[in-house]
């Protein structure tokens, strides 16, 4: 099952979209916020519209504007869980290597999900603007201390993210031990939230078995897989609900997808190219982004049908 959200005042609309991704009918609850929080009873219903469209009914996708599956979230905790990512990108900020005996994670700003269209408004080039793709989860409500077994559990829909950085920022703010603030701004999100078994065998362990395909400015940039996650998300999920309850609607990102072999599939994030001209070359050639670049990223089953829908979106000067 496919929810996406029509851009409808502050919260969206929720509705629910075909396989195909272009057709959709109203769901039977306004929010998808209304409907995690007691997905048991709403799931249901949602299937029913699924089959409704599944036989043939609904109307035109194409036009309508579309916010992000979730377009605010109480929660939203963003993993490092790709082990070649961490460790280019601590070579790339000198500071020293994590610990292997738990997740990466941070909270990030979740007030705000910009949908998969949306301009990106920034206020400095200068800033080191950058894009991070990653996937991600969204939770029913989460008891404290789950098991990483019970946590899959919990495991509602899948999503797709864009991590905006600005990474000239980020180099100081994770200096100073205290996390990141001003270099986070508002993630992106594809228009699809998808239930685990859309996704079929790519979803196993804990993980999404799928390519990631980044294009800078219509140029190939990287097509990292999403099977080689140091910690499935359902460590992840139990990893952050080991000292407090999850709130239904909480998101947990994977962090920047990311493979050793970053030489033949590339690069889900600019810092990481950047980082891997310097070990290559002894200096960095990838420039930032800046004003008017157009960043897509798209991740499809392995026959190429459509899952998540694409994000394609223009940065801009705030």
């Amino acid at each position: 099952m496919r929810l996406a959200t029509l851009q409808q005042g502050r919260d969206g609309a929720l509705i629910v979209v075909s396989d195909e991704g272009d057709r959709y009918l109203p769901a039977s609850i306004p929010t998808l916020q209304q409907a995690i929080e007691d997905w048991s009873r709403h799931e249901p219903s949602l299937r029913h519209v699924a089959d409704r469209l599944a036989a043939g009914e609904g109307h035109p996708l194409r036009g309508q504007r579309l916010a992000a599956p979730l377009p605010r979230a109480w929660q939203w905790l963003d993993g490092s869980a790709f082990r070649s990512h961490g460790e280019l990108m601590e070579r790339l900020f000198g500071v020293d290597p994590a610990p292997l005996d738990r997740p990466l994670m941070y909270q990030g700003m979740s007030h705000q999900f910009l949908g998969p269209n949306d301009d990106v408004p920034l206020p400095r080039e200068e800033d080191g603007i950058d894009f991070e793709g990653e996937f991600g989860v969204i939770v029913d409500e989460v008891p404290m201390g789950v098991s990483a077994a019970q946590a899959l559990g919990h495991i509602k829909l899948i999503v797709q993210i864009n991590d905006w950085s600005l990474r000239r920022i980020a180099a100081s703010e994770m200096k100073t031990g205290f996390g990141w603030v001003q270099a986070k701004p508002a993630c992106s999100m594809a228009p699809f939230a998808v239930t685990p078994d859309e996704l079929g065998d790519s979803w196993r362990d804990g993980r999404v078995h799928l390519v990631l395909a980044v294009d800078l400015n219509g140029a190939q940039f990287g097509r990292a897989h999403g099977g080689v996650m140091a910690y499935g998300f359902h460590e992840l999920v139990a990893h952050a609900a080991n000292t407090r309850h999850l709130c239904a609607g909480t998101i947990v990102g994977s962090g920047t997808v990311s493979n050793p072999d970053f030489d033949a599939v590339g690069a889900s994030c600019i810092a990481e190219r950047r980082a891997i001209e310097t070990l290559n070359q002894g200096a960095p050639s990838t420039g930032f982004l800046h004003f008017g670049d157009l960043v897509r990223m798209e991740s499809q089953l392995s026959e190429g049908k459509p899952l998540f829908g694409p994000i394609e979106q223009k940065v801009v000067r705030a």
